[in-house]
């Protein structure tokens, strides 16, 4: 373990004998660092906040700190950080508000500069936060989610899997998986480049390329919507879409786009 004479490490303190702290890192509390773990120069950490193998935190990150919340009062809550995550330069992520809630961000997650993650996020697998996005508290991401730079996404909205957030969106309402969402809420079309990236097959993009078009061209009420593709879907993909839209939504979901684009022009690259 190697550990820099200026840094401040609370007695309560685990750390790995083969993490390494830098330079000025203050670590606050019963903080547990895993295996290989770098935690850069001028970084903090505080509470009761686990990172998990391989993880990087880079200088001036806050992780685990108090949530920007008033209901909080003080009680024991968690920041749990998956394997070989990646948070950046700025980064905060804050601890649950309600006592033993916990935020936690999935494995090999990446969390660019100066993004913020509010208290009670969940972050699924390989999930990516680009810089400057804002997540209030509660929002739940599932796998492979990408959110675009300068996004900003409500409290308590859902986004499914291998969804595309676009830059500079602002979300209020939860997004379908495989979806993309642009400007204020509007869903447009879907990631199919994600989901070739993804390895999905063509049936499975063709389902999701008829779903689209079901819940956002053909005018039907959710419900009937809903109804028609679990009529329908044979895929993995098909499920789990259907599964995430059959929930009465607290936020309710993202509504379709007119389009974004002008005739001839080419697709826009979605990873």
């Amino acid at each position: 373990m190697a550990i820099h004479p200026t840094a401040v490490i609370d007695p309560k303190a685990e750390i790995d004998r083969t993490a390494d702290i830098g330079p000025y890192v203050s670590i606050e509390g019963p903080v547990k660092i895993g295996p290989h773990c770098q935690v850069k120069a001028h970084a903090f950490l505080s509470g009761w906040t686990e990172l998990g193998e391989g993880t990087e935190v880079h200088p001036f990150a806050v992780v685990g700190h108090l949530p920007q919340d008033f209901h909080y009062e003080g009680q024991r809550s968690y920041c749990r950080v998956g394997r070989r995550v990646v948070i950046r330069e700025g980064v905060t992520v804050h601890r649950g508000t309600q006592p033993e809630s916990a935020t936690i961000i999935g494995d090999e997650c990446f969390l660019m500069a100066y993004s913020h993650v509010g208290h009670n996020c969940v972050l699924g697998r390989g999930t990516k936060v680009y810089n400057l996005t804002l997540l209030a508290g509660h929002v739940e991401a599932d796998e492979r989610v990408i959110f675009s730079a300068s996004s900003m996404v409500h409290q308590f909205t859902r986004v499914g899997k291998l969804a595309f957030v676009a830059g500079g969106a602002r979300i209020t309402c939860d997004v379908p998986p495989f979806m993309t969402a642009f400007g204020m809420s509007t869903i447009v079309q879907y990631n199919v480049i994600g989901m070739k990236r993804a390895g999905y097959d063509k049936a499975a993009i063709e389902e999701i390329h008829d779903a689209f078009r079901i819940l956002y061209r053909a005018g039907l009420p959710r419900r009937k919507a809903v109804d028609r593709l679990a009529g329908m879907v044979k895929t993995d993909a098909g499920r789990a879409l259907v599964e995430f839209i059959r929930v009465d939504s607290a936020r309710g979901y993202c509504a379709a786009g007119s389009g974004h684009r002008r005739r001839g022009e080419a697709p826009p690259v979605v990873a």
